[in-house]
């Protein structure tokens, strides 16, 4: 389906914006069926020697005030087509009329093939190599200046886009799929973004990879990902995740690997797809109750590698590995404080189930991976809280946890299962339900906007708060987040 490419940019058209634009676009296709019915009879009549309908013939143009329009009816327009392309692999082509002094104008490569010192006289082009609704989308782009995108059919457009150097396409491209990165496609966006030399869009993948490194591991677009971008993110030091799960994703890109090359995935064919790419496993960093359980027991290890790895573990006198040892540095997590002082108060902070909360938003993509709360005024005390974090309503984080004060007014981190993804300039709901010692610290003098780093928070209350919390004071001094 098409994409808003520009989100937050431009306003959605109201309902009598849209009806105009959808009888314009019948009135378009009324037009074309009509000048091809004209131009059927204009060569039935010039081979007639007949003129009045060479009159009749150029009245279209007459209907469309501008060029873009008038170029808008010769899109997969057999009218005038002074070239064809046969578009798409063998039994899936499809033929595509064109024009080549609209096609020169709109891409250089287009121009060297029709107007260029070695331009050949060609009237059929034959290119296997592109689907056929990626070349449409472009030709549509160089005919209308019309951008259609879908998920489907980004990344072909993109190949296309950049095969034929029409780069303001490209760049829509890259922006479409910039704003529908998530950790599902960030590993498939990571090695396509390398092939087609887009440092940033590889940059936004590398901050979804790291920040969400469980989640993307565990994508099946993990398992799509070449051989040396597979390298490029077990090489990764950021990585937030368990070695445990970077060595099953291994395997598991592996057993792909192998159904790619037509191998039996025994585990001797996963070693062997594998090659060295193993080694930038770093076995040695799991806790030793993950490798007894699952990597010494997996097949994929020697029997001289697991041996060694168990006495790198428990022998004085380690012994050399090839395989790296130091634990991943991950990436450190950021605080933003809300308020500039705390409280307590004699007559308690409540809570009996209800609700504290409170919305904020950020002008850049960041994950956030809990919050920071308060505990008890009164020595120390466990807490169960319930945290949630919702957009427009709908919960895209949940989770129930134990915490420790130690009566001190610090605050305390509590965390959700994996980092949840913050997209910008939109408002978020951070909620919890605490349940514990009743004579608890809260914030105080709160702001509406905090500086952190790169990032800009903004702080508004929210209408899901039944227990005191707000901009000004309250609960949920802090949101841990990772950018």
């Amino acid at each position: 389906m098409a994409a808003e490419l520009f989100p937050g940019k431009k306003p959605l058209p109201s309902a009598s914006e849209q009806q105009q634009e959808q009888q314009q676009q019948q009135q378009r296709r009324q037009t074309n069926q009509q000048c091809q019915h004209t131009s059927e009879q204009q060569n039935v009549s010039n081979n007639n020697g007949g003129g009045a309908s060479r009159q009749a013939s150029c009245t279209w143009q007459g209907l469309y005030p501008t060029i873009r329009e008038r170029n808008s009816v010769m899109f997969n327009n057999d009218m005038m087509a002074d070239v064809y392309f046969v578009v798409g692999p063998p039994g899936g082509t499809q033929r595509v009329p064109g024009h080549k002094y609209v096609l020169a104008v709109g891409s250089s490569v287009f121009h060297a093939m029709f107007y260029g010192e070695l331009a050949e006289d060609q009237d059929e082009i034959r290119i296997p190599d592109v689907e056929p609704p990626s070349f449409l989308a472009m030709l549509k782009y160089i005919y209308c200046d019309e951008i259609e995108l879908c998920a489907d059919t980004v990344l072909a457009t993109l190949y296309a886009a950049k095969k034929y150097m029409v780069p303001h396409l490209a760049r829509a491209c890259v922006t479409f799929l910039e704003t529908s990165l998530s950790a599902k496609n960030a590993c498939v966006l990571l090695s396509q973004s390398c092939l087609f030399e887009e440092p940033e869009l590889t940059q936004r993948c590398w901050e979804v990879i790291d920040a969400q490194a469980e989640l993307a591991l565990r994508s099946d677009g993990f398992c799509d990902m070449d051989a040396r971008t597979l390298e490029s993110v077990l090489r990764r030091e950021t990585l937030n995740a368990k070695e445990m799960v970077v060595f099953e994703a291994a395997l598991g890109w592996a057993q792909a690997e192998c159904l790619r090359r037509d191998l039996r995935p025994t585990v001797d064919n996963k070693r062997l797809v594998l090659g060295k790419a193993i080694y930038l496993i770093r076995i040695p960093a799991m806790a030793l109750e993950d490798f007894a359980n699952g990597a010494a027991q997996s097949g994929a290890l020697t029997p001289t590698e697991t041996n060694a790895i168990f006495l790198w573990y428990t022998a004085a006198n380690k012994p050399e590995l090839p395989f790296a040892s130091a634990p991943r540095r991950g990436l450190a997590p950021q605080r933003c404080h809300r308020f500039q002082s705390c409280a307590y108060r004699s007559n308690q902070w409540r809570y009996r189930g209800r609700c504290d909360s409170i919305q904020f938003a950020v002008d850049r993509r960041v994950f956030v991976a809990g919050f920071g709360l308060y505990g008890s005024s009164a020595g120390s005390a466990e807490y169960g809280a319930r945290m949630e974090l919702k957009r427009q309503g709908a919960a895209v984080a949940q989770r129930a946890a134990k915490y420790f004060s130690d009566g001190s007014s610090a605050t305390f981190a509590v965390w959700f299962e994996h980092p949840v993804q913050i997209e910008p300039d939109a408002f978020y709901t951070a909620s919890v339900v605490l349940d514990g010692n009743e004579l608890s610290y809260f914030g105080q003098e709160g702001m509406t906007e905090v500086q952190c780093g790169k990032v800009t928070f903004q702080f508004q209350c929210s209408s899901d708060s039944t227990n005191g919390t707000g901009v000004q004071g309250g609960q949920i001094p802090e949101l841990i987040f990772y950018a």
